[in-house]
């Protein structure tokens, strides 16, 4: 038995703070921090905490279940696999091949989520193929892609934020969904920053803020383009930085005049005096940040509104300079990586586009199939769902939740019920597993080694610590045969690293490119930030295994020259690879012409308003003590104790009208379901809306309520906005 600690990380959300494990005389692993890395510096969460006891047998999955007579029954894995090979050849021969769905998860390592998108495209030759990271920050990417050239979650790393001036956090409560990056907004604030909260709820996060705005649920647009109408207004636009650096400012200053403040406060519900006090604090210091998370993200209209808050960076010469900037905050744990590397239904390796003739190719070639071979754009997320016992027949689905964590969900659970055949990987038995015909019992985070890119672009290597159960195989052992069953023997390793060397030469030269990091540079170093291409000595096959570690030699940091920022790739001081890229656009953005692309946008309502007959509006969102659908923090004893079901949370004077205590059972109605779930009654929530957490299913289940309106670029849904009613649930 291993008897050191290993330094590996959370397998929860996209900080991936740092820990390390120990193995446990009785068996398992506890946590202890890991001060040394810089993202968390040792502090954790209770879900980081608490993390080893999902490995547990007595919450996880142990062996392959098949259905036998209407009911999940242990098998064998080759039974099972061969059962998953058999569906899906039927399911080609009879429908063609994008009758065969894949649909991945933002929680796969970058390894796993490469096979993954290879599989589909080589072997099932499907085009219909996505990931739930859809859902996460895809309005974030549309966005930052059509300004910068490039999407990546934070341009800058999470230790310049407290050295910034101002910070606008929009749509992101991290005291719950990211508590150790708390402390990042603690030190602005000790620094003599400021910081700006916009939430509809006065979260635990916006408690510390200077200025919290309290907009009407689905207005973060009109928002934005109220602020950028001040700063016109009053003079504070940085004139030479927008003819330097950008382009279409014109038309996007012409959207902006139109939503003078008196317009804007009458669409938010935020007053002239609060608007007017954030554009000085945001204008007045050198330096200043926008943040945004799924707020204004997850809405039908969610990559327009970030553009607007890019374009409030824009105007005010707030990006692509040291220390302000606009960044994403990711949620996923891989949400970032998962997308890079082709889950998500347009993309190839390395963030290249599958429309893209030259990408095509490379990718081609490194699978050693012709181009011509490679389906073309499929399904999104939630259409991808919708289609399911229809147009696609057969789903294989590795590391997702969707019965609780879709929009509409009791639709995503009945057209998952009218599949001819549905294949699940995963570590628990979730609600989506429960309605397979097989589940596959494969490895989790403690028991694999595996690369994942958090939300600051740093990619991570996740170390093994313990041996899986018997009974349990990884995600590319899964993979691995059943391409062998389908008739491709070679090109699905199930060795991770070997996996990566092949995501290397795979990214090289895309916008993604980690073609300069291997498994040997992640030991040493503290991850590195990509785009990282390959420099002087680190080609494909120069680098020795990831267990023999060079003497410590950390490269530079400062990413302060080149075009994407980076050191060059020759590195700082002549040596001999790239240091990775911490900070982007500081000389120039990825654009073919160096500048930033200002977008006209203008606000528009919610896909659904309230009415008379649904007249209250319902958001939804996180608690500190879960995860996403929670799949695995739903087994952990102690965090069921701090949050141990769904609730209702709703201002006094609404609780009043529907005659409500604390406490009370109180159903949510929408278009698309009912909720029930106890009140919680509290001041900190605007008096026209609802909140419930998303985390539960069954009667409690939020997403059964959630709008599935879907954003035109990214196709994102609107889980954060719709309109339902209330009603007193008596006994």
């Amino acid at each position: 038995m291993q008897t050191a600690s290993t330094p590996t990380h959370c397998p929860y959300c996209a900080l991936q703070c740092g820990m390390n494990l120990s193995p446990l005389p009785e068996g398992g692993v506890e946590v202890s921090e890991r001060a040394d890395f810089p993202v968390n510096r040792g502090a954790l969460c209770g879900k980081g905490r608490t993390a080893p006891a999902v490995l547990s047998s007595r919450v996880r999955l142990t062996s392959p279940l098949v259905r036998s007579k209407g009911t999940l029954v242990p098998a064998t894995w080759d039974e099972a696999l061969d059962r998953i090979a058999g569906a899906l050849t039927d399911a080609r021969t009879a429908h063609g091949p994008d009758a065969l769905g894949v649909f991945g998860g933002g929680g796969l390592t970058n390894e796993k989520a490469y096979t993954l998108g290879k599989f589909a495209r080589v072997v099932l030759g499907t085009s219909q193929i996505d990931y739930n990271g859809r859902f996460c920050m895809s309005s974030a990417a549309a966005a930052g892609t059509k300004a910068f050239g490039l999407d990546r979650g934070l341009p800058f790393p999470l230790e310049d934020i407290p050295k910034t001036g101002c910070v606008i956090l929009v749509g992101s409560n991290l005291a719950e969904t990211m508590p150790p990056a708390l402390r990042y907004l603690s030190e602005l604030r000790d620094n003599g920053g400021t910081l700006i909260v916009v939430d509809p709820r006065r979260t635990k996060t916006a408690e510390q803020a200077d200025l919290h705005l309290a907009p009407r649920p689905g207005t973060d647009l009109a928002l934005a383009l109220g602020l950028l109408h001040l700063v016109v207004a009053e003079g504070r636009v940085d004139e030479a930085y927008v003819q330097q650096r950008t382009t279409g400012w014109e038309d996007a200053r012409a959207a902006a005049m139109a939503h003078w403040p008196e317009y804007v406060e009458r669409i938010t519900g935020v007053s002239v005096p609060q608007l007017r006090e954030a554009v000085r604090l945001f204008c007045e210091p050198e330096a200043a940040m926008v943040l945004t998370a799924r707020g204004p993200e997850q809405q039908s209209k969610g990559t327009d509104t970030v553009g607007a808050w890019i374009n409030l960076c824009l105007a005010t010469g707030r990006a692509g300079r040291p220390l302000s900037g606009y960044g994403c905050l990711t949620g996923q744990g891989n949400g970032q990586g998962g997308r890079e590397h082709g889950q998500k239904a347009d993309q190839l390796p390395g963030y290249r586009k599958l429309t893209d003739p030259a990408a095509r190719r490379h990718v081609a070639d490194v699978w050693g199939v012709h181009p011509d071979s490679l389906p073309g754009p499929g399904r999104s997320a939630y259409e991808l769902l919708d289609a399911l016992g229809t147009d696609i027949r057969t789903l294989l689905l590795m590391g997702s939740n969707p019965v609780v964590s879709a929009p509409r969900a009791g639709h995503v659970e009945e057209r998952l019920r009218s599949l001819d055949f549905l294949a699940v990987a995963d570590v628990v038995l979730s609600e989506t597993a429960e309605l397979a015909d097989v589940v596959l019992p494969v490895t989790q985070w403690a028991e694999e080694t595996g690369t994942t890119t958090n939300l600051e672009g740093r990619v991570l290597l996740r170390r093994q610590a313990i041996t899986p159960p018997d009974g349990v195989r990884s995600d590319l052992e899964v993979l691995h045969e059943l391409a062998a069953r389908l008739g491709v023997e070679k090109g699905f390793p199930t060795d991770p690293e070997e996996v990566f060397e092949e995501l290397r030469r795979a990214s090289a030269g895309g916008p993604a490119d980690y073609s300069g990091i291997t498994y040997r540079r992640l030991v040493e170093e503290d991850g590195v930030f990509w785009p990282c291409p390959a420099g002087v000595g680190t080609d494909e096959g120069e680098e020795d295994a990831v267990l023999d570690v060079l003497p410590e030699d950390p490269a530079g940091d400062d990413g302060s020259t080149g075009v994407d920022g980076s050191a060059g790739d020759d590195g700082p001081a002549g040596a001999s690879v790239h240091p990775g890229t911490p900070r982007l656009f500081l000389d120039r953005f990825a654009t073919e012409d160096g500048r930033a692309r200002f977008v006209a946008v203008s606000h528009r309502a919610a896909a659904e308003e309230p009415d008379a007959e649904y007249p209250v509006l319902l958001t939804t969102g996180r608690v500190v003590a879960q995860y996403q659908s929670g799949a695995q923090t739903r087994r952990v004893d102690e965090l069921n104790t701090a949050a141990p079901g769904p609730f209702v949370e709703l201002h006094p004077r609404l609780a009043e009208r529907l005659g409500a205590a604390e406490g009370d059972p109180v159903a949510v109605v929408s278009r698309r379901g009912r909720a029930v779930a106890p009140a919680r009654i509290t001041s900190a929530i605007r008096p026209d809306t609802v909140f419930m957490p998303f985390h539960w299913p069954g009667e409690g289940r939020a997403n059964t309520l959630t709008n599935p309106a879907l954003d035109p670029t990214s196709r994102m849904p609107e889980f954060k906005t719709c309109a339902v009613r209330l009603e007193a649930v008596t006994s």
